[in-house]
C-alpha cells in the first residue's frame, strides 16, 4: 500500500473504489503487484534469476524463508539489477534480516544520476505512506490510555467531516470510510506541482476532499485515501494536546531507539540522501522532486527514515512490541490493527493502517521521486526492506517498490511472494 501518496493523482497504496490498492501522489504507498497484463519482461527475468542456481539444502521450509548462503546472495542482486535496468530505477537499497537464516543487505546504482555518487546504506529516504503506520500507532496508543475509542466517530472530535457522525476511526485507519482522497483532487495535483515547495496545511487538504460527496457509506468498502489520515492526525493532536511531530516522537520514535528518523515540519531533508526522480510534475517531464516540501503528506506521508531504523521498525509495528520488549500496543489493540480484511485484492489484506500481502506484514510508502518497502513475516521473523530514489512507475502502471519487492521474496520466500497490483494513475 504504498502511497500516503503514491502517485499524487494515482495514490500511494491506495485502493481505488474500484478494489485495488493505490493511493494519489501524496505522501504515497503503492499496494499492489503487478497486474496480469504487465507482468511478462519483469516476472520472466526475475523467475530466472530466482532459479538460476539451486535452494540450498538448509532452505528453512518450515519458517518458509531461504537461508541468505552466498549463492542466494548473488540471485538477489541479479534479480533487483535486473529490474532495475528494465524499469530505469537509478537507485536501491535493500535489506533482509533473520534470526538465523542470515542477514543481506546491498546498496546498488546511483543516488545522483548527475555526479554519478552511488547510492549508500546510511542514506535518508522519504518515506511516503509507510508514515501512516506511525500516525496509526499514536492513535492507538491513545485508544490504550483510555481517551478515545476506536468506534468513536469522527465528528465527536473534528467538525464538518461529511458523514462524520457515522464514519468512526476504526473506518478512518482502516480505509473504510468512504471519504473522497484529496490527493486525487485536480485542483490539488495542479497546486502541488505548480509550486511543489510551497506548504500545505491539514485543513487545506480536507478542503480538497470535502468538495467532494462522499463515495460510500462507512465500512462498505476498501478504498486507500490520504484524507482519513490527515483526519487521525488532527484527532492525535486534539486529545493529546501536542503536535503530531512531538507526539509520535516522545511516544513512537524515541522509545524504539529510532534515532535517525524525523516528521520534518518543511523541506529540510537530512544529509546524507538520494536525489529522487519522479515524472509527477507539471510539465509530465522527469525532475527532481529532492526538496519538495512534504507538508502535503503530513499525517499520510511526510516522515523521513533510513533502512536501518526501518529494519527495527517492521517488527515493532508488526509485534506491537518495542525492541527493549516493552509493550508499544496492548496486545488486545495489537490484535485489532492487525485483522486485516479482503481489499478486493487476492492475498491482500488492510488492518488499522497496516497491510498483510500473502503473509508479509507491513506498508509501502511513495511520493515524488522516493519509494520504500517495510514488511515484516512473523513465521520466519524475517524483515525485508527496500528502499530506492524514484517513483515512475514502470510500463506507467507498476510501482517500482513492488518490483524490488517482488523480484526479491520470488527468491527468499517463494511460498510468500510480495505481489500487490497497482492502479493506474487516475489521470
Amino acid at each position: 500500500m504504498t502511497h500516503s501518496s503514491s502517485r499524487l493523482r494515482r495514490g500511494a497504496v491506495s485502493v481505488m473504489a474500484m478494489g485495488t490498492l493505490m493511493a494519489p501522489l501524496a505522501g504515497g504507498t503503492a499496494f499492489g503487484a503487478p497486474t496480469q497484463a504487465h507482468t511478462t519482461a519483469i516476472d520472466s527475468t526475475a523467475t530466472a534469476a530466482a532459479s538460476a542456481e539451486p535452494p540450498s539444502p538448509s532452505d528453512s521450509p518450515a519458517t518458509g524463508v531461504r537461508t541468505l548462503t552466498p549463492a542466494v546472495q548473488r540471485q538477489l542482486v541479479a534479480a533487483v539489477q535486473q529490474v532495475m535496468q528494465e524499469a530505469n530505477i537509478p537507485g536501491v537499497t535493500f535489506g533482509v534480516w533473520t534470526p538465523d537464516q542470515g542477514t543481506y543487505v546491498r546498496s546498488l546504482g546511483v543516488a545522483d544520476k548527475a555526479t554519478g555518487q552511488p547510492m549508500a546504506r546510511d542514506m535518508y529516504i522519504r518515506i511516503g505512506s509507510e508514515t501512516k503506520t506511525f500516525t496509526v500507532t499514536a492513535l492507538l496508543k491513545l485508544v490504550d490510555e483510555g481517551k478515545i475509542g476506536l468506534d468513536d466517530p469522527i465528528g465527536k472530535y473534528i467538525d464538518g467531516v461529511p458523514n462524520g457522525d457515522k464514519i468512526t476511526l476504526r473506518n478512518l485507519a482502516g480505509m473504510r470510510s468512504g471519504l473522497f482522497n484529496y490527493s486525487e483532487d485536480p485542483g490539488f495535483f495542479k497546486a502541488l506541482t505548480t509550486d511543489p515547495r510551497a506548504p500545505f496545511t491539514p485543513q487545506q487538504l480536507l478542503d480538497y476532499s470535502f468538495k467532494h460527496p462522499v463515495l460510500f457509506q462507512p465500512g462498505e468498502k476498501f478504498y486507500y485515501c490520504n484524507t482519513n489520515l490527515i483526519l487521525l492526525g488532527l484527532v492525535v493532536e486534539k486529545i493529546s494536546g501536542q503536535p503530531l511531530q512531538d507526539y509520535i516522537k516522545k511516544n513512537v520514535l524515541t522509545p524504539a531507539g529510532l534515532n535517525h528518523t524525523v516528521f520534518p515540519t518543511d523541506a529540510a531533508f537530512p544529509a546524507p540522501h538520494p536525489q529522487g526522480y519522479t515524472d509527477q510534475t507539471a510539465s509530465g517531464q522527469v525532475e527532481t522532486a529532492t526538496d519538495w516540501n512534504p507538508s502535503w503528506g503530513w499525517a499520510a506521508g511526510a516522515i523521513i527514515s533510513t533502512l536501518d531504523d526501518l529494519r527495527v521498525w517492521a517488527p515493532t509495528v508488526a509485534t506491537g512490541v518495542f525492541p527493549n520488549g516493552t509493550t508499544m500496543i496492548s496486545p488486545a489493540t495489537q490484535k485489532q490493527r492487525l485483522t486485516t480484511p479482503p481489499t478486493g485484492i487476492a492475498g491482500a489484506g488492510y488492518g488499522l493502517g497496516i497491510f498483510n500481502v500473502q503473509g508479509w506484514i507491513g506498508h509501502n510508502g511513495s511520493l515524488p521521486g522516493y519509494e520504500t518497502l517495510t514488511i515484516y513475516l512473523p513465521s520466519a521473523r524475517a524483515t525485508l526492506v527496500v528502499v530506492l530514489n524514484t517513483d515512475i512507475n514502470y510500463q506507467k502502471v507498476i510501482e517500482p517498490s513492488t518490483l524490488v519487492g517482488q523480484a526479491i521474496t520470488k527468491i527468499i520466500s517463494p511460498q510468500h511472494v510480495f505481489n500487490l497490483p497497482a492502479q493506474p494513475a487516475a489521470q
